[in-house]
């Protein structure tokens, strides 16, 4: 298992786990809750008290610097987890989370994960897990800052992507739901501008081609 996917969690579905009609002390009446494209789930210094869990869509979570630029934590997917720091204290919440698609969440108030926790080993490693592995994620990405100039951590992020959210169509490797520029730049602290000379670089050395729906990496060993 590589850190890319440890940090997913090899995108394990956990929604069933949390389902009501399976474990016991949640409402009879929780029902998903929906967001439009755009809508934020919630932001910073809000109340923390909620864990949510992605069945559709995507969700980015980020923060705004002091001079209000746009730092991106995180881009989830269908079987993931966010807003679990509400189990270890946050009483307010530093990040923000919007939805990228049109998303349909399960959630779960802190005070019942807390009580479901007891009952059931299983959501305790699940949750150290997620926990852990996004640590290790920003290790990665601050030794990534440190250490590499631009190009290197873009290339590095495209593999990472197809590694972790990519479909394998014969030799190449196909991404579905592609990031604009601003979002690739937000991840790894470049600008729009130096990823859009890097992928246009690529696509003219026949490495990759993409539009605004996917992208396809013809030859991952040629991606460097």
């Amino acid at each position: 298992m590589n850190e890319q996917s440890l940090w997913y969690l090899e995108n394990i579905d956990v929604t069933g786990i949390f389902c009501p009609n399976k474990i016991g002390g949640l409402r009879e009446d929780h029902e998903p809750r929906r967001y439009k494209s755009g809508q934020y789930i919630y932001m910073p210094d809000e109340f923390s008290d909620t864990i949510f869990f992605i069945t559709d869509g995507r969700v980015k979570i980020g923060t705004y610097s002091d001079t209000g630029k746009e730092i991106t934590k995180a881009i989830l997917g269908k079987g993931e987890v966010f807003g679990e720091l509400s189990l270890v204290g946050e009483d307010k919440r530093r990040d923000f989370a919007l939805a990228m698609d049109d998303c349909e969440l399960c959630y779960v108030k802190a005070s019942q994960m807390k009580s479901l926790l007891r009952d059931h080993n299983g959501l305790n490693l699940f949750l150290m897990k997620v926990m852990g592995s996004r640590v290790l994620q920003m290790e990665k990405r601050l030794e990534s800052l440190v250490f590499k100039d631009s190009r290197t951590r873009i290339v590095e992020y495209l593999k990472d992507l197809a590694q972790s959210k990519g479909q394998r169509v014969g030799y190449e490797m196909l991404v579905r739901n592609f990031l604009t520029h601003q979002e690739i730049a937000n991840l790894t602290a470049t600008s729009r501008q130096t990823v859009t000379t890097v992928l246009n670089e690529l696509r003219n050395e026949n490495v990759l081609t993409f539009n605004r729906k996917r992208l396809l990496i013809r030859d991952m060993e040629k991606l460097v």
